[in-house]
This record gives structure tokens, sequence and C-alpha cells, in this order.
């Protein structure tokens, strides 16, 4: 693995900052590093309240989507909220339909058949608007794009509101309002909303027209947590206030949907982190094995009982997406092997009877093996349906792009995209992609990296560091834990690994005259001889608060070592 620093904040920053708010210099280095340089900045970070939530009719069109809103309540009209079957789809239209249920019955919601339909919002999904006499349709997390579907519904007589958080092409489907902060002529101060974010903005829209406060929203807010957990968006500006305030919810008192989920959960407290690996993968299991409609029934029921049956129902859909995942890439491992391609600079793998549901988790593991962009193809109809993954820093869409004289079609972003070719071109695009990796890739990208945040000594860990470390939380991207290096440590001379095949590593460690500290390496079994023999090593970990036996004590989570 490589090893690389962050960023090196200005020294002189760090020192004002310091001064400012009375901490050390590691806390200081990490909130500059953070962006945060002044003392209202640290107020704002360490203290988020909900009056730091921006008024929601700053974002463009809002004031015509409420009105339209309001408009159909008054004329008793059909309204269907339509989102896509990932989590931060089906979470955005629980939210959205169970706030408008709670003051008006005619809200019907739709998620479009992963299989059937594909991404996004779907003729079919029109059409059963138009059977059941719905004349808005109001679209969560897609639409953005949509442009012929929303031409489609209005000769239908009916009416779109878009509330998406991807990128906009140069035209705008002709909806009555399209809400997106990434629009480039919406002034909204923050830009990083997930979708189920942007259906939060307009229900604290809808709830001021109708003299509500931000605490009657409260209870919605174990929705949006999740859905920032589960889309990877920044833990910054807005989305850390909500994904605070949803967490308390979710530890508190969460609708019984997420409650059902979470009971046999032996942890006290669950944090962002528990939510990515607990909560959202059995909420997207719903759309991956089956359908994105068992997510939503689960998140909008409010007897706990019902609630319970639905969540054992997706246990069961997440149990068979675990297995289905684990024998494809088992398949996909073996194809690699057969095929001698260890060594390319690519990973793309096809087999028919690929489940579509879990390709992309597939990827996603191939890329932990090998470590380069992997695409992993399937049968979809007459066609072969594809998920990408890519490694850091390498634009895998803009490689698609160059390869788009093969492909029917495609979409994504840098790291992820989804793509859809006849079979005949399968080879061909193989081979194409691959060349244009392989002059397009930097040799480092091929080489997983660890970014630390700073050096430290041990000696300057103890139970305050913890204390104001905790603090930063919640995690996520751009404010990652804190990841520390140490050099010149030294094992206590009784390093040994652990589990069955000896994947990982216990060491108990010191620096100089620091206080002796457990230590853990997940996965580093492999590199018992870098630490044993009391041999100088060093490594980059974070810190964490190991419980045993009612007893807490700090412990370094190794992320890797090194000889010194």
């Amino acid at each position: 693995m490589r090893w690389n620093l962050k960023s090196k904040p200005e020294k002189e920053k760090v020192q004002a900052l310091q001064n400012a708010l009375q901490v050390d210099e590691i806390i200081a280095t990490l909130l500059v590093q953070r962006g945060i340089e002044t003392y209202e900045q640290a107020k704002t970070f360490f203290r988020p309240t909900l009056e730091d939530l921006h008024n929601p009719y700053l974002m463009k069109d809002m004031d015509k989507a409420v009105s339209r809103i309001e408009k159909a309540i008054a004329n008793n009209e059909n309204i269907l909220v339509f989102g896509d079957y990932d989590v931060d789809g089906t979470t955005a239209v629980s939210l959205v339909s169970s706030y408008l249920r709670s003051f008006y019955p005619n809200v019907a919601t739709y998620i479009p058949d992963r299989y059937n339909e594909g991404y996004g919002i779907s003729y079919l999904g029109i059409d059963y608007a138009e059977d059941n006499d719905m004349s808005l349709i109001i679209a969560l997390d897609c639409g953005i794009k949509s442009i012929d579907h929303v031409t489609y519904a209005k000769a239908k007589n009916i009416d779109f509101i878009i509330c998406d958080h991807h990128r906009p092409g140069d035209i705008l489907p002709d909806a009555i309002a399209v809400l997106d902060p990434k629009r480039t002529d919406c002034s909204y101060p923050y830009d990083e909303l997930c979708g189920c974010g942007v259906g939060f903005k307009l229900i604290q829209a809808l709830a001021e027209n109708r003299n509500q406060t931000i605490e009657d929203l409260l209870p919605y807010l174990d929705l949006v947590a999740t859905a920032i957990a589960a889309d990877i968006v920044p833990i910054t500006g807005e989305n850390r206030v909500l994904a605070k305030f949803g967490l308390e919810v979710i530890n508190s008192n969460p609708r019984p949907g997420i409650k059902a989920l979470i009971q046999n959960v032996k942890k006290k407290i669950l944090t962002i982190t528990d939510v990515v690996f607990i909560v959202a993968p059995r909420i997207n299991a719903a759309g991956r094995v089956k359908h994105g409609n068992e997510a939503v029934a689960l998140l909008t029921e409010y007897n706990l009982e019902q609630a319970e049956q639905f969540a054992s129902e997706i246990e069961q859909h997440n149990s068979d997406r675990k297995e289905l995942d684990k024998q494809i890439t088992k398949e996909a491992l073996l194809q690699i092997e057969e095929n001698n391609e260890q060594n390319r600079f690519s990973t793309v793998v096809y087999q028919e009877n690929w489940h579509k549901g879990v390709i992309g988790i597939v990827a996603s593991r191939l890329v932990e093996k090998y470590y380069r962009p992997t695409i992993v193809f399937t049968k979809s109809g007459d066609k072969l349906a594809a998920s990408a993954r890519s490694v850091k820093d390498f634009d895998v869409y803009n490689a698609l792009e160059a390869c788009a004289e093969h492909l029917e079609q495609f979409g994504g972003h840098m790291y992820a995209a989804g793509m859809t070719l006849k079979e005949e071109n399968y080879e061909n695009f193989k081979n194409a992609f691959e060349n244009e990796v392989k002059k397009t890739i930097h040799p480092d990208l091929l080489i997983p990296e660890i970014s630390y945040d700073t050096e430290i000594e041990l000696s300057e860990i103890n139970s305050k560091l913890m204390r104001l470390l905790k603090q930063f939380e919640p995690f996520g991207p751009e404010n990652m834990t804190p990841v520390f290096l140490s050099k010149n440590i030294i094992d206590s001379g009784y390093a040994k690994t652990l589990g069955n095949d000896a994947q990982h590593l216990k060491a108990f460690v010191k620096q100089n005259n620091s206080p002796n500290f457990n230590a853990i390496g997940f996965g580093l079994g492999a590199k018992i001889d870098v630490v044993k023999n009391r041999n100088p090593f060093e490594s980059v970990y974070v810190l964490e608060e190991n419980e045993w036996n009612g007893t807490v004590s700090l412990q370094l989570q190794l992320r890797d070592v090194r000889t010194n």
C-alpha cells in the first residue's frame, strides 16, 4: 500500500486556531485540514443545530413545487411519489409519502422494477399514474435527465415535480418544478444533498407553509441520515446537521421499520458506519433481490409487529444477496484465473446467469482483490448489462466514453457506472476498455492508497484526545475518521495472529516511554514478521475504544504496518 499524508496545513493557521480554541496541536491540525480555521467555524462544526439548516425556499423552483402540491391537495388530486430502488430512492419516497399522508390521504408510491424498468423514471410508472387517475408525480432521486418521460407524461395531463441531486444535462425536463441544488442557475448554498435530502427540503418548505416548525420534522430524520450514510455524500454543511440529528433519532426513537432492522444489534449507540453496514444493505437488498416496494412498505409501516414481519422478509433477501454475491465472486475469480488475466490493467468478466442485482457488489469485491478498474457483465433480455467500479483517482466514466462505439448506452460517474451492449460486441469492448485503461492510468493508481492525517507520538494518546475526536462525528466523506502515523513502535514480544486462517494481527505496543496500547490489525495477519521479535516498525492506524468485561480502553486499529 502507498501511504500518503492528506495535506500539511499552514503552521500559522494551526497555531491561530489552537490559541482561539485552547486545544492541542493535533486537534487544531485535524480541523484546519477539514477547512475549519476560525472559532465560529469550529463552533458550527462541533455544535451543529437545526438553525444551521438553510431556508428551503432558497432552492430554485421550491415555491412552484409547494404551490403545485397545495393546489393538488385543494383539488383532491391523486399524487404519486416515485423514486429509485436504492436506499436513497426508497428512503426519499418513504419520507415524502409519509409526510404528505400525515394530512392528505390521496398519496400512492411507486418504485420501478430493477429488471423490467431499470433506473429512473419509467414509462410503465407514468402509465400506472394515468391508469389510476393521478395528475401529479413527485420524482425523487431521479428525473433530472428524463426529458422524454416528462414530455410523455405531459401529453397525458400528468404534471411532474423533480427532486434530484445528480448533475443536470444542458436541457432540463419540462416539469412544473425541478429541485436540484446542482442546477447551474440554482443559488442554493449547499449542493451536496442526497436525493432524500432534497426530498427533506421539499417537506421543510411544505411544513413552513403549513405553520409547522423544524421540530415537527425531527421524526423523519432517521430516513435522511440513512440515505446520507448509504449514498456516501460528504458529511459537511447541511448533511452534517441532518446526519447528526438523524442519528439521534435512530438511537432514541426510530420509526418501527428501522427499529425492526436494528433491534438485534448489540451496540448501544449506532454510528454512521453502523448505518452503512447494518441498515443500508438490508434496505438495498429488497431492490436487489426482490422489489424496492418492500423497502418502502417497511419504512412507512407504523405497526411494530407488522414492521418486524417485513424486516424478517428483508433479512432473508439480504441473506440471499450475500449468498449470490459470494457465489458470483467465486465464479468471477475462477474465470480470471482460468483465462490467466491476473496481470491486466482492467478486469472485465461475464457470465449470462449472474444475478443482475448483485453485479455491482461483485465488481467492488474484485476491485478489493486486484485493485484495478472492473466491470461485471450479465445477460439482461437480449443485451448484456454491466456494473463498473473504479479505483481511487481513476475516472471510469471517461474510460467508458472512449469505448462508447461498442456500447448501446452507459451512465454514471467517476467511480461507478452502468452500461448495456450487444453480446457480439463484448470481446471488442473488453479489449478496447483494457487498452484505454492501460493508456490512461498512472501505475501508482494500481496500488491501494492509505491517506493519513498527521504523525503523532503514542505518548500523546489519552482519554481527553479520544473525547475530542469523538466530537468530530459523524464521520464520512470529507470528514473521515482521523488516521494517524506513528514511527519506531515496538511490540511487547507477544504479537500473534488471530482467526482460523491467521488472518488478523494482534499486538501490544509502545513507543519510547509511552504507555502500552493494545493493537489489532484486521486482515494484516500476513505482516506478523514486520512486528514480531521487537522489531521497530511504523504504522498508520485509527484510535478506538475497546470495551471488554465492562472496562473501556484505548486501542490502535492498525490499517497497515511496515518496517521502519
